[in-house]
């Protein structure tokens, strides 16, 4: 039996989800969702029992002091509300965990009855995989679904992958099974630079996921970090002549591929989002957390799913 004491009656909720490990290459995927929590202030309402999906020899618990006292923090997954404000509100649930060890069936009905008892009308879990692009490149960012319409009406691409899956799959299956509309995106992550973080792919997950559910998100210091980011690979790509050369040869490769959307649609998108942040008023763009009851007011690309990453390690998209 879910309880959701406290949580208001939703606009249009969209779930938002993100899950370290496997699927996380950079961490790009689950620091996009801690970004939404931050800017947005999302309060925790739920969080899933840890020892029921946790082995905690792989995914240890923290001691930490809180006055003195010691306390510990089990790894789980957890559920957050945002509002995103304006003319058009809308509300996010968004999810952040880590990969369960077990249970994962279990795992994905216990979400998809939050789910369900929160009117969600679309699921949206973000990836990221190694992949052989360079760090220089706009980060890849595809968009996959197991439902055709849903792939035709939002410009996807519907997945083909077979093989090894993680959570991401896992629950995109779960969501389609239950008739629940799902869409995963992954970004791309260079293999040769795949140590966290990565605010680069982070800032693409993030600008994918406006045009995707017609929001604004608050971006704060992401998009220098991402500059900062680049400009320290940079340096050390330049003080290896065995990796300059490599980078060079992805980016010709990249270039090649790439040259026939340099222009049209990509252009246009990159154009729109740039209107949409420059008319502040318009739109969704007023960030603030839901109405609690008893409140008087409102409150305020490299490869694509399937090709796996470059490397041959870390997390491969089948989504």
């Amino acid at each position: 039996m879910i309880e959701l004491e406290g949580v208001p009656e939703l606009i249009d909720p969209v779930m938002v989800a993100a899950f370290e490990g496997w699927n996380d290459a950079g961490d790009a995927a689950s620091a996009a969702v801690a970004h939404l929590e931050k800017e947005w202030k999302g309060e925790v309402f739920a969080a899933l029992d840890a020892e029921d999906y946790y082995d905690f020899q792989v995914n240890r618990p923290t001691v930490w002091l809180d006055h003195g006292v010691r306390k510990i923090t089990w790894p789980t997954t957890r559920l957050s509300v945002v509002r995103v404000g304006g003319d058009k509100p809308r509300d996010l649930v968004l999810v952040r965990g880590i990969e369960p060890s077990m249970r994962w069936r279990t795992f994905c009905n216990e979400l998809l009855g939050f789910a369900h008892e929160l009117g969600v009308e679309l699921v949206v879990i973000l990836g990221a995989l190694l992949g052989d692009t360079p760090h220089t490149r706009p980060v890849p960012i595809s968009g996959t679904t197991s439902d055709a319409d849903l792939a035709r009406r939002m410009d996807l691409e519907e997945t083909k992958y077979e093989g090894p899956t993680g959570i991401v799959g896992v629950l995109q299956e779960a969501c389609t099974h239950a008739g629940v509309p799902a869409v995963s995106l992954w970004a791309a992550v260079p293999h040769y630079v795949s140590q966290p973080p990565n605010p680069k792919a982070t800032l693409a997950l993030l600008n994918r996921l406006e045009d995707l559910i017609d929001i604004r998100v608050p971006l704060g210091e992401l998009p220098e970090d991402a500059r900062a980011w680049q400009v320290g690979v940079d340096q050390l790509a330049a003080e290896d002549s065995e990796v300059a050369e490599y980078v060079q040869t992805l980016e010709e490769a990249r270039d090649t591929a790439d040259l026939p959307e340099a222009s049209g649609e990509a252009i246009a998108r990159e154009f729109e989002r740039y209107l949409r942040r420059r008319d502040t008023p318009g739109g969704r763009s007023r960030p603030g957390r839901p109405p609690k009851a008893g409140d008087d007011e409102e409150p305020p690309q490299g490869p694509g799913p399937g090709s796996g990453p470059g490397s041959g390690s870390g997390p491969g998209s089948e989504d």
